[in-house]
């Protein structure tokens, strides 16, 4: 067991060894994405089950004219800010639509992947010239405050992919006054939130017959092994995946298929594992228009319009201060 005295190297380690050593066991799903990771969540997003990435494709698409008047306001210039921007395939729509508009902007990506952000600067160099880009790598958290004190143009923060089902309602809240904070009053946040729906399509999205959802899941175990000097066996974890209907919860698991012992060398830690012990890695929370009124509501924000693809499996809500 570690001394306590030890100092951590990086944020990483300290939440894996917090997690690692909590009951029940916990790892956080922003450590899935590293450049394996990145190029696993591409495929998912790719795959025919993942259908929250065609149903915002098609609201983008069918939109984009309205969506962009939204943006623009009155013509004057503005900053267009992207939480978790990834390739920024869906993104390009908008970026696209603008440029044609000769709408004055700039793209400002923000992903805790530096990888990602280099791909997406490069493939817009290539595809979209004219956009005026300015990437920024670290946290969601980190990267408000940022947007808070950039102060003079008006802000647009895109935040797509439904990623803030990542969190738990309370968290949720507390991420949305914090983006509240970070706007003025004729700025504006889209998000996408993926609704609730037949349970088996959700658990469909999340457990695909190919396996990449559970490569993704257990990245967070190769990265382990690779950055930390870990031992995990990845066959011997059960990637699993569960949805409760009635809350609208979906929680992904790495379940322990034997009694058995990992050692992580950086952090001189034995973990125990019992048989079908769990770790608990990611919640994908799903939403209706009620409860997303109801987290505006305590967040200090209003819903000012919504976008549906036609069968409303999914949702885009601008909000307002």
């Amino acid at each position: 067991m570690r001394s306590k005295t030890t100092t951590f190297t990086s944020v990483f380690e300290q939440e894996v060894y917090e997690g690692l050593t909590a009951h029940p066991k916990y790892l956080s799903s922003k450590y899935f994405y590293d450049e394996v990771g990145d190029k696993l969540f591409q495929d998912i997003m790719a795959m025919p089950e993942y259908y929250l990435t065609d149903c915002e494709f098609n609201i983008l698409e069918a939109n984009k004219a309205e969506i962009v008047d939204l943006f623009s306001g009155g013509g004057e210039p503005f900053s267009l800010f992207e939480l978790g921007a990834g390739d920024g395939k869906k993104t390009k729509i908008l970026l696209r639509h603008l440029v044609e508009r000769n709408l004055p902007f700039d793209y400002r990506p923000i992903d805790i992947s530096q990888n990602a952000l280099n791909e997406l600067e490069t493939s817009l160099h290539k595809e979209i010239p004219e956009v005026v880009i300015n990437p920024l790598q670290g946290t969601y958290f980190d990267t408000l405050r940022n947007i808070g004190e950039s102060n003079g143009r008006r802000k647009v923060i895109l935040f797509l992919g439904s990623n803030i089902g990542n969190l738990l309602h309370p968290q949720a809240v507390e991420f949305l006054k914090n983006m509240r904070s970070a706007i003025n009053p004729d700025d504006l946040i889209f998000m996408g939130f993926d609704q609730k729906k037949n349970p088996q399509t959700i658990l469909d999205a999340y457990n695909d017959k190919a396996g990449i959802t559970e490569a993704f899941n257990k990245n967070i175990l190769t990265r382990i092994n690779k950055e930390m000097g870990g031992n995990f066996d990845l066959d011997k974890f059960l990637h699993w995946e569960v949805y409760d209907p009635q809350t609208g919860t979906a929680k992904s698991y790495l379940v322990s298929k034997e009694r058995q012992m990992a050692h992580i060398e950086s952090l001189d830690l034995e973990v125990p594992f019992k048989q079908w012990e769990t770790i608990h890695t990611e919640i994908s929370q799903k939403y209706d228009d009620a409860v997303v009124k109801w987290l505006a509501g305590e967040a200090g924000l209003e819903i000012a319009t919504s976008f549906s693809d036609q069968e409303e499996n999914y949702k885009n809500y601008v909000f307002t201060k």
